[in-house]
């Protein structure tokens, strides 16, 4: 067996084979009862409403495949109430003071604080992933929200006086109006808390449209965000697939967009949004190296290594999934798939697991034919996952940790984003072979180098053309007073996602040019005497 696949208990005594029970009142339709699953309401005008819509998907349980939920495909009429109710709460959300939209981020976050485990919960029924990585989803987009409350320093403007003769010039930003939102399966908290807080604060308002198979973070979200005090309309969510993309893409109102995805979804609604007039931020898929140099700390390093590489079952756009051993390094080989067979498989619920299962058995299907497709054409399948059994949770999607070595990048497995718990192998003889490698890719989203020299780090990190380096940190995912800076074919737009680059996406600058001339200020002094005609 590929690692140690967890023991599961018995349906009965599954921690989360149901709805949590602080999240079941609000969100889900008045019919749940304990006899059938629950129907994810939608979010308009500051209530949560029941669709009308004939036409629903079914939310499943990645461990189990059992149905949890079920989602609406919301009807055009509804999709076209939620963009009334944000462009009618534009007009006082817009002009609401930039002190009283940082109050109500500053409860926000707060709150979240507070309910973090409970959707973490949700997360993990909904996505799969072990509750300790659910609770780090929601942490990371916390701390989004903790630096949107930074508002009023940077939505500051420019100033220039005097740039000649009594004129001034001064910039200031403007919210766009309406924007929207497009989220993954991967991250239910953490993606949609890049985009609705900052465009909100920026003086936004916001429609979001969650993935279909994890609505349930979303929606826990949406709660919270109205228990903070925004006000009906700032925030409104609808339910769907290609409809809705296709209705957020095309809507005059919608001024922006902001995906997160797949390379085939992330250039559709890039293209489709952009031949529209819309602003658009369009983060998309990667191949991301760590080049492991010999002079490495090698404890560190493998642990980083097996850490980044299958982490929540390699479903992270940041995923560490391609290693390139660097000359003596590629002896640490036969250790690298040592560690890899000590991690856990369970589900994500059970203490102890190290990784979940996949989100869907389609997205199983697909990762076991990319490994196949590895095997095919020439790679050495030193461990693989394809087979892991996980007692009591024998219909759930697991693959367990697989390494494929020897990969060259002509090959499937390495063009192709697997997304899944596969890490594949490539060797270098030297650090520039290694730079050429990662060069040759056309992703770029992150990279990491492991190594004890600092101009070997140096050398890496300023040729490399690559958006995001960590110099022995394996994901180097920026926190948010920084922005997410992923490049060529991983992102599409001009400015990226959160810190000072989310401000710029939400905002416009307007600049004001005054001439107030020093003659005209006649006035002097007091005027005492009895003003007569002509005075």
């Amino acid at each position: 067996m590929a690692a140690l696949a967890g023991r599961g208990a018995q349906a009965g005594q599954r921690l989360l084979c149901r709805i949590p029970a602080k999240a079941s009142p609000t969100w889900y339709s008045s019919s749940f009862s304990s006899s059938s699953v629950p129907a994810t309401k939608l979010f308009i005008d500051g209530k949560f409403v029941e669709s009308k819509t004939t036409e629903w998907i079914d939310i499943h349980n990645p461990a189990t495949n059992e149905v949890v939920g079920r989602v609406p495909k919301a009807t055009q009429s509804e999709m076209e109430a939620a963009v009334t109710s944000c462009k009618k709460a534009l007009r006082n959300w817009s002009e609401t003071s930039v002190l009283s939209r940082q109050q109500i981020l500053l409860r926000y976050q707060q709150l979240i604080k507070d309910n973090l485990k409970e959707v973490a919960k949700l997360i993990t029924l909904e996505q799969g992933k072990t509750l300790a990585d659910a609770e780090g989803d929601v942490f990371r987009g916390l701390q989004v929200v903790e630096h949107a409350c930074s508002v009023t320093s940077l939505m500051l403007g420019e100033t220039l006086p005097s740039i000649t003769k009594d004129m001034d010039t001064y910039t200031f930003r403007v919210p766009l109006g309406v924007c929207a939102g497009i989220a993954p399966f991967n991250f239910p908290a953490m993606i949609p808390l890049w985009m609705f807080p900052m465009a909100m604060v920026c003086g936004n308002t916001f429609l979001m449209k969650p993935s279909e198979r994890v609505p349930g973070a979303l929606m826990f979200l949406a709660k919270l965000l109205q228990d903070a005090g925004a006000p009906d309309g700032t925030l409104n969510i609808i339910h769907g697939q290609h409809e809705a993309v296709n209705f957020i893409c095309d809507h005059p109102d919608i001024k922006a967009i902001s995906f997160v995805g797949s390379n085939q979804a992330g250039e559709y609604i890039y293209e489709r949004g952009s031949r529209n007039g819309k602003r658009v931020q369009s983060n998309m898929g990667a191949k991301n190296h760590g080049v492991v140099m010999p002079d490495a700390n090698k404890e560190n390093t493998l642990n980083q290594l097996v850490g980044a590489a299958f982490g929540a079952a390699g479903q992270r756009c940041m995923a560490l999934s391609t290693a390139v051993l660097v000359g003596e390094a590629k002896k640490w080989l036969p250790e690298l798939v040592e560690r890899a067979k000590n991690l856990r498989v369970n589900a994500g619920d059970q203490p102890g697991a190290d990784l979940g299962p996949l989100i869907t058995p389609q997205a199983k299907e697909r990762v076991c034919h990319l490994i196949e497709s590895g095997v095919k054409e020439g790679a050495a399948l030193l461990l693989d996952g394809r087979d892991i059994k996980v007692k009591g949770y024998e219909r759930g999607n697991f693959v367990g940790p697989t390494i494929l070595a020897k990969v060259q990048p002509s090959m499937t497995c390495y063009k192709e984003e697997i997304f899944g718990p596969v890490l594949v192998v490539m060797e270098a003889d030297t650090l520039d072979e290694a730079i050429e490698i990662v060069n040759r890719n056309p992703y770029g989203n992150g990279t990491a180098i492991f190594t004890t020299n600092g101009a070997t780090a140096r050398k890496y990190s300023h040729l490399v053309d690559v958006g995001q380096v960590g110099v022995n940190v394996p994901i180097p995912v920026p926190l948010p007073m920084f922005s997410f800076t992923g490049s060529r074919a991983s992102f599409r737009g001009d400015t990226n996602f959160y810190g000072k680059q989310g401000v710029q996406f939400y905002t416009q600058l307007k600049t004001i040019i005054s001439q107030w001339k020093e003659e005209d200020a006649t006035v002097t002094k007091p005027a005492v005497v009895m003003p007569t005609m002509g005075n």
